[in-house]
């Protein structure tokens, strides 16, 4: 065997001290109301397992859609890359309780879901932190469901074939998939519009953990394991950030205009078209931009730098060769010839490009959010202090352009 194996596939679990548990919670069953998986610290236990990393194969299809290649053909294909794999984390673990976690609200990117960014994830949970991973509903996801009541006819075909008595069977499970631009659309009304819905629901996530932490009951339309009473008071509402990957990172900083308990952002290789440009004054808190070296350009680094700001920390770091797709998990599930080929992959190894990624948000959070942790460690990271960093970007921006 020696070293000739390949480097092993699979989503790097957490660093921290903790271990991660993790669960799906939808309140209000409607396309309204919010749906997120929950990243947290939780306790040992037995025989607890992992969730599929792909929730189910409609997740797929969805994908396929956002590829725009044949669902059956892909359906095959998908499954027998990432079939197989599972989040690096403890399905329904009961939380453990150590001190007030401080809460990062996560947003995915354009054609991801809920589950696509566990490594990211489960290493802010290992490090003590609550995280609610939101799957938006604005048909920016490839695939998304909710619930609805079913019809008469439904309950009445129903009442035949066999007897149904708990609420849970008054519901039809919804899918919805990816939206794509209309012939002739024009982009920017459809993803500005998308934007804000997608920050009204990490608002509204944010929210609904307001109100698990303060002990109200709630009711989640899926039958998870895991009891969120135990969840009261233990998140630090004082300590609040919000984060997300490309349409998340625009994202970030729709929610930190209109949300103000968001304390600071962290915006990972954000696509910045989505933003309305008047936005960018109103917008107090700071934020820390990190790019991909592959994926940005003068016309979105000029946007970002409009945010730069005298009195408000505003950092950019680059990170050395890595491609767009090196945020999510995708990129540790491919052999580097697949990965390379579907551009999931960069030159650098994923798991240093993710783990430079993870300890500069650390430090930028323990800086902003008054954490009294170790990240400060890493500060030299927020800025590009590393072989593998770049301070700033690498890509040239004509002054006039700002």
């Amino acid at each position: 065997m020696g070293n000739n194996c390949p480097h092993h596939l699979g989503i790097p679990p957490g660093k921290g001290p903790n271990l991660v548990g993790c669960t799906d919670f939808m309140m209000d069953h409607t396309a309204q109301g919010s749906f997120f998986q929950l990243y947290y610290p939780c306790q040992e236990t037995q025989n607890a397992e992992k969730p599929d990393w792909v929730p189910c194969r409609e997740y797929f299809n969805g994908l396929a859609d956002f590829i725009k290649i044949n669902r059956t053909v892909s359906e095959r294909i998908f499954n027998h890359l990432f079939g197989s794999f599972k989040i690096p984390a403890y399905m329904d673990a009961p939380f453990k309780s150590d001190g007030k976690c401080p809460v990062v609200i996560f947003s995915h990117g354009l054609g991801a879901f809920r589950t696509l960014y566990s490594a990211i994830c489960a290493e802010l949970a290992s490090q003590g932190f609550i995280v609610a991973s939101v799957e938006h509903r604005d048909q920016s996801a490839s695939a998304t469901y909710y619930f609805r009541e079913k019809t008469e006819s439904e309950k009445a075909n129903e009442k035949k074939s066999k007897k149904s008595d708990s609420a849970q069977d008054n519901l039809v499970k919804e899918w919805m998939y990816y939206r794509t631009l209309k012939h002739g659309e024009s982009e920017f009304p459809l993803r500005n519009k998308q934007v804000k819905q997608r920050a009204d629901e990490c608002i509204l996530a944010l929210n609904k953990l307001t109100e698990i932490n303060s002990g109200i009951p709630v009711q989640n339309a899926l039958k998870t394991q895991f009891d969120w009473t135990t969840l009261e008071n233990s998140m630090d509402l004082c300590r609040i950030a919000v984060m997300g990957h490309s349409f998340g990172g625009a994202t970030v900083i729709e929610a930190l205009c209109k949300e103000v308990k968001f304390k600071c952002g962290v915006a990972l290789d954000t696509w910045m078209f989505p933003l309305q440009d008047e936005t960018f004054p109103h917008i107090k808190q700071p934020i820390f931009f990190i790019n991909s070296e592959k994926f940005q350009w003068a016309g979105n680094i000029s946007r970002m730098k409009k945010l730069d700001s005298a009195v408000i920390q505003r950092k950019m770091i680059t990170i050395r060769g890595t491609v767009h797709q090196s945020f999510p998990d995708f990129t540790f599930l491919t052999g580097n010839w697949i990965g390379k080929v579907m551009k999931l992959k960069g030159e650098i190894d994923p798991e240093i490009a993710i783990d430079l990624s993870n300890k500069a948000t650390l430090a930028f959070l323990q800086r902003h959010l008054g954490l009294e942790k170790n990240f400060n460690q890493w500060d030299p990271l927020i800025d590009g202090k590393d072989d593998n960093l770049i301070p700033g970007t690498n890509v040239t921006v004509l002054q006039s352009a700002i």
